[in-house]
């Protein structure tokens, strides 16, 4: 495995295939890992804000016994100061053995791994990838469906600056026999690049639609995203747009009843909280299941996934 994950096709097939089984392993019996990685250290470089990315890292590393140092803020480092992002990685590399890094601008973690002494992990860069949500969401819809093929996939919301559904559908693109609906205002359209890239190349069927309602009975999985309000120079664009799709239980009568309803959250209001409680919205479950993968992902880039069967 590469030693450096910035996009989600940096791993092979087979190498998502073997950290979702790990991950599966993690979550049957936690605490034969609890010690795996005693003594090692997580440095996590968050230049921007971060909830659910940040502490399932940290809470990760934590449950395999490791230790966390970082920032979770660019005015809390020496980038305040000017400090070129590349130095602040060369420099934090010599206190730890990993990294997970978040910057709002895109290619930073690509940048910043030129002159980094140990694993880096993009945590996320501006709207282009964001990897390990991508193993979160693998790893969602394989314990939801029991597969990762066969299926019809639907991406609502902000299509144009979303990294979520951007890494997502070049990851589903490589499993055989995913048809892709892409559901947009015309203003959030999937970015054309992602389609000459990776979709057309890889013989994906896919479509792009502007009515959820007239596609929902179609989909095995729906992923919805929020409009983002950091990704938009003008603020009347984004108040004209954030209400686009609200998805709630009306808008499910003609979904199926096996439907799984994932979100990489934070939501805003684009699903109301009754559909907290249908068995179909998998979001909790999806958020839960990031520490797990990540546990997954740090073993293997420490080269201790196979550890713990010494301990």
């Amino acid at each position: 495995m590469k030693k450096t994950i910035i996009d989600p096709i940096d791993l092979t097939v087979e190498e998502i295939d073997g950290l979702i089984a790990l991950a599966d392993d993690i979550m049957k019996d936690r605490t034969r890992y609890q010690d795996v990685c005693k003594h090692k250290i997580l440095g996590t470089l968050f230049f921007e804000p971060s909830t659910r990315t940040r502490l399932s890292f940290e809470s990760a590393m934590l449950s395999l016994g490791g230790s966390v140092l970082g920032f979770s803020e660019a005015s809390s480092s020496s980038a305040s100061k000017g400090e070129s992002v590349m130095d602040t990685v060369h420099i934090v590399s010599n206190y730890c053995d990993i990294i997970a890094m978040r910057h709002p601008k895109e290619g930073a973690p690509l940048v910043g791994s030129k002159h980094c002494n140990v694993p880096l992990i993009n945590a996320g860069d501006g709207g282009h990838n964001h990897p390990t949500q991508t193993l979160t969401d693998l790893l969602t819809i394989h314990r939801e469906k029991g597969r990762l093929d066969n299926m019809t996939i639907g991406f609502c919301g902000d299509l144009k600056f979303g990294r979520t559904v951007h890494s997502l559908l070049k990851a589903m693109a490589r499993y055989d026999n995913i048809r892709m609906i892409f559901i947009s205002p015309d203003e959030l359209k999937l970015p054309e690049y992602l389609k000459e890239d990776y979709l057309d190349p890889a013989h994906v069927d896919y479509e792009e639609v502007t009515s959820l309602d007239d596609v929902m009975g179609e989909l095995d999985v729906l992923y919805m995203t929020r409009v983002q309000k950091e990704r938009f120079f003008n603020e009347q664009d984004y108040l004209r747009l954030r209400d686009t799709y609200i998805l709630d239980l009306k808008k499910l009568d003609n979904a199926k009843k096996d439907l799984s309803i994932l979100h990489p959250l934070p939501r805003v209001n684009e699903i109301t909280v009754d559909v907290d409680d249908d068995p179909r919205a998998a979001y909790f479950r999806q958020a839960a299941n990031g520490r797990f993968i990540r546990m997954a992902l740090i073993l293997s880039l420490l080269g201790l996934d196979h550890e713990v069967e010494r301990l």
